[in-house]
């Protein structure tokens, strides 16, 4: 018995170091490879962003928030003010962008999904998600309720209280604390591989970021990665896409939330 235990406990090692990996990595990523247009600002910090924002000089907000994530890295708050800024200035298109991006760093926070939802309301294109079977929508719905990081201290700590679950299971002389222990250690042990499992999902979004929005006002889509091609369908600014195939420089394919799919060039769109 005791030998069983010790391999379980050595697995979920392994589970909480990958856990601890996650919060050492899955932190805001640097913003490199991002296309800010702004011009860099002195000493950018986000008070001074909130400052032109409160006082409507959206312009100069957006000029320093896109400073400080090229200067700073990306943050969820900085990304959803920057959003805001946008749809201020009436560009949906970026707006969503931020929102996406702030969204992708904080799934759980609701005020960024409702103002997302809010953009997406002003934009052409009307989308119509392809069903899903409710398990699969119960289950996004709740590895998207938290980061990555949030999962990764939760199965920091779950693990914990499963050794602490087991103390009393294996050394405890009443009966009742040896079932509340295995009980106990048996739903953190489900928790533990849940919550690691559902922390590596959110840092390989983090890491491999396959969503766009298209920046264009209006784009074909076609059938072939070249002018040439069977013209399929078109879709507007602010729509949200997942690119299929990067692997040519200069047009990707993308799919739709609808299941549709067709080619675009890269200039139309930037990544989440």
């Amino acid at each position: 018995m005791k030998k069983i235990i010790f391999i379980v406990v050595s697995i979920l090692c392994s589970f909480n170091l990958s856990a601890q990996d996650s919060l050492a990595t899955v932190q805001p990523l640097k913003a490199t490879h991002r296309n800010f247009t702004a011009v860099r600002i002195a000493n950018p910090t986000k008070a001074k962003g909130d400052s032109a924002y409160t006082h409507n000089d959206y312009a100069s907000a957006i000029q320093i928030y896109e400073s400080l994530l090229s200067t700073k890295g990306e943050a969820a708050d900085v990304y959803y003010n920057l959003g805001n800024s946008y749809y201020k200035m009436n560009d949906m298109a970026k707006a969503i962008l931020n929102y996406e991006r702030a969204l992708l760093l904080k799934p759980g926070d609701g005020d960024i999904r409702s103002n997302l939802e809010i953009a997406r309301g002003k934009t052409v294109d009307k989308i119509n998600p392809a069903p899903q079977i409710f398990f699969v929508s119960w289950t996004n719905a709740l590895i998207n309720c938290m980061g990555a990081d949030q999962w990764a201290k939760l199965g920091v700590a779950s693990f914990l209280l499963f050794i602490g679950g087991l103390y009393f299971f294996i050394f405890s002389k009443k009966v009742i604390l040896k079932k509340i222990g295995f009980i106990a250690s048996i739903a953190l042990l489900v928790i533990v591989v849940l919550s690691n499992v559902f922390a590596s999902h959110q840092k390989n979004r983090l890491i491999n970021r396959a969503e766009a929005i298209i920046m264009t006002p209006s784009v074909t889509v076609k059938s072939t990665p070249n002018e040439s091609g069977t013209e399929l369908f078109i879709i507007h600014e602010g729509r949200k896409v997942t690119i299929k195939d990067s692997s040519m420089k200069e047009w990707k394919e993308i799919v739709l939330e609808d299941g549709n799919v067709g080619w675009v060039k890269t200039t139309d769109l930037e990544i989440i």
